[in-house]
């Protein structure tokens, strides 16, 4: 009898149904909220020229980046497959590991590319709305770009993690025969979005900086002044890093929390054994997919009036998908869990779900311009760039404490809850306490569909922002669109938080796979004071901060490129700069140097990430690799928070002294200059090094975790 045949018994045939039929259902609603849409009108010709600028800059740009990732991709597995033959014992298995690591890392890049086509068709239609009714409107239409981006993400990943576990479970008949295969899902889910998220994020930032410190800081012209020949550069960077990259990172993100999920479920039940084994290996498919219901119902209250706040109005949403969600855990808690195990595994994915929200208002408090940190980075630039950029730092590692401690007190709690419920379960209290974890991380990643949707939200909005001003429409309509995008800055910061949050918990859910695999196969105690722990730890925390200086390089390299063809056009472009009509940029050339800068420096750091583990593990061993993991991890969680959101404060200190300024007053522009420059050292912070972090942790763990067992035989 197959695993398969168990799968689709009675007790368990109705909880996989539920998965298919959510993840399928989200996947061909997000369809229908794209093609609808797309079916709005896109306003002025000027409006249409522009958009399709952007459009085809993003899509040149993501079909160059596809190539590279397939090439880079193609060397890796035939790594993998010299490696995994020189194994023999693994050489019956390599089909399965190779399929997987394929369709994972097609799933990030599928991820990327629907919601970068998404959100390159909705920025325009946003526009047109406010041009045509107001705000109430134009924010539906970005929400539900947003919410094509979450529904089709996490759609995606729940299709591709239950498909390939009824696939292997066609061949093999027991659950601990797939361990090492879907861990290849959640490697090539990983692999992709690094260089997704890595090389979207050198992009982004190096127009953006390359378009503000000439056209801001020496030309003297508008942000978004179609003038400037970075522009479009610019607004094509908002899609291929903050959406296609973002999409690619919480598609990973999930993938990695199921399968760490998953595995743990394997390993801690085997004692028992089915049907309690089979119920805890579907139950983070189920918490997701119940999530993706509670989203669509959170959608339903997104409305309000021209004059609400667009922030309370996309805080509704949230609100009431997360109780929503609180109300389908509990149930399917006791549908799936006996006893006690089932109060204290809900109590578990409340503090998961708490955390969320929390660790999302705390991000808000450092970051949004109605609070302190942010008045006080604007109050700075009083004294220059210098003292705008101190404080922004000075904000920004502040802000590491509160997060971290709510991590863990997540972390904790769920543990002792978990503990708890072992007598109801009949494990050991020590299996029992990892899987209330692994629960807790669950309840934080349930409300994964409405974060995605807030978060594709806030670049729409910024090029809807953009397209305005390019195409010198009413002030009205740009004063309409910049309250948008002050609620999009919001959301982004909220997100952002968010995104750290699940990361930290995936990782250390897959650390604790990787602890359970390794003991599995043999007797190794991860001892402190062990010289290779201890070594394993100082190159952990070592890693991370040599890939955010190569991140933080190539972004200041790529735009030395961009301000030098910029300048070129102001200079050898006559009357550019003064508005001449008929005269326009070049900006096609911005674009390609971009691009080609973007793929060029993503490489190197990207390969320090994948190589590292591997080094580690063949030369010093499995205990060295343990101390790299847990190094990675601090570092890695305190130094995305700082970069996040000390670059998000000094961002908007700098929107904070836009309002604040008076052309006709020197000393105010001045200050408006220093928050701009300022603004400058935080964008490459916010936009490339620290997210694209997230997914270092995520790829660094799933390579160890994959590869734990050939580090145990050496």
């Amino acid at each position: 009898m197959t695993l398969l045949t168990d799968l689709l018994s009675a007790q368990y045939l109705p909880f996989i149904l539920i998965i298919l039929i959510v993840a399928l259902a989200s996947i061909g609603f997000a369809l229908y909220l794209f093609f609808k849409i797309r079916a709005l009108p896109e306003g002025t010709p000027r409006m249409q020229e522009i958009a399709k600028y952007i459009r085809e800059g993003a899509q040149a740009y993501l079909h160059r980046q596809f190539k590279t990732i397939i090439i880079i991709g193609a060397i890796i597995a035939i790594a993998l497959i010299v490696g995994i033959d020189l194994m023999n014992w693994l050489a019956s298995k390599f089909s399965m590991v190779f399929g997987a690591f394929i369709i994972g890392t097609a799933c990030s890049l599928i991820a990327g590319y629907i919601a970068m086509h998404t959100a390159t068709n909705a920025n325009v239609r946003v526009t047109n709305k406010v041009k045509e009714e107001g705000v109430s409107g134009a924010l539906k239409i970005a929400f539900n770009g947003g919410l094509v981006m979450g529904l089709a993400v996490v759609g995606l990943c729940l299709l591709s993690v239950i498909i390939m576990i009824l696939t292997m479970g066609a061949v093999v008949s027991e659950p601990a025969a797939i361990e090492g295969s879907i861990i290849g899902l959640a490697f090539g889910a990983s692999f992709a979005a690094l260089f997704a998220l890595l090389g979207g994020g050198i992009y982004t930032k190096a127009a953006d900086v390359g378009a503000d410190l000439v056209g801001k800081i020496e030309a003297g012209i508008p942000e978004d002044d179609p003038r400037n020949p970075g522009v479009i550069a610019d607004n094509v960077g908002d899609n291929v890093g903050d959406i296609a990259g973002r999409g690619a990172d919480l598609c990973e993100s999930i993938t990695g929390q199921f399968i760490a999920t998953i595995v743990l479920a394997v390993i801690l039940f085997e004692a028992i054994g089915p049907p309690d084994q089979y119920l805890a290996m579907l139950f983070p498919l189920v918490s997701c997919a119940l999530g993706l219901v509670a989203t669509l119902i959170g959608k339903l209250f997104v409305r309000g009036k021209d004059t609400d706040e667009p922030w309370n109005i996309l805080v509704k949403g949230m609100y009431v998908t997360t109780v929503i969600n609180a109300g389908f855990f509990l149930l399917i808690c006791f549908l799936m869990f006996e006893g006690n195990a089932a109060l204290y595994f809900f109590g578990a994915g409340v503090l998961g779900l708490v955390a969320a929200l929390s660790i999302g208002f705390v991000t808000l408090y450092y970051t949004d311009e109605r609070y302190r940190p942010v008045k006080s980075i604007a109050k700075a630039t009083e004294g220059g760039p210098a003292t705008t950029t101190i404080s922004g730092l000075s904000a920004g590692l502040e802000s590491v404490g509160i997060p971290v401690f709510i991590m863990i007190g997540a972390l904790i709690g769920s543990y002792f809850l978990g503990q708890a419920a072992a007598p109801a379960l009949g494990i050991a209290s020590e299996e029992a306490a990892t899987f209330g974890t692994a629960i807790g991380a669950l309840g934080l990643f349930s409300v994964c569909g409405m974060v995605l949707s807030l978060d594709g939200y806030g670049p729409i909005v910024d090029n809807a922002g953009g397209i305005a001003e390019m195409a010198q429409l009413e002030d009205n309509v740009r004063k309409e669109t910049d309250r948008l995008d002050a609620c999009g800055n919001t959301t982004k910061a909220y997100t952002k938080g968010y995104a750290i949050a699940t990361v930290a918990l995936a990782a250390v859910l897959l650390f604790q796979a990787f602890n359970h695999v390794v003991k599995q196969r043999a007797t190794i105690e991860f001892i402190l004071t062990d010289p290779l722990l201890l070594g394993g730890l100082f190159i952990g925390a070592v890693v991370v901060f040599v890939f955010s200086a190569f991140a933080l390089r190539a972004v200041g390299e790529s735009a030395q490129d961009i301000i030098k063809e910029i300048r070129r056009q102001f200079h050898e472009i006559p009357g550019l700069k003064e508005g001449k009509e008929g005269v326009h940029p070049e900006y096609a050339h911005c674009v390609d140097i971009a691009t080609v800068s973007a793929l060029k420096h993503m490489i190197i750091p990207g390969a320090l990430i994948i190589i590292t583990p591997l080094i580690v593990g063949f030369a010093l061993g499995v205990t060295a690799v343990a101390g790299l993991l847990i190094g990675a991890i601090i570092t890695g969680l305190a130094m995305a928070l700082f970069l996040n959101n000390g670059g998000g404060a000094l961002d908007n200190a700098k929107k904070l002294r836009k309002k604040l300024r008076d052309k006709s007053d020197p000393q105010s522009m001045q200050c408006y200059n220093a928050a701009v420059q300022g603004d400058i050292v935080g964008d490459p912070m916010k936009d490339t090094a620290g997210p694209s972090i997230n997914v270092v942790l995520t790829l660094i763990l799933t390579i160890a975790l994959q590869f734990a067992v050939v580090f145990v035989i050496y």
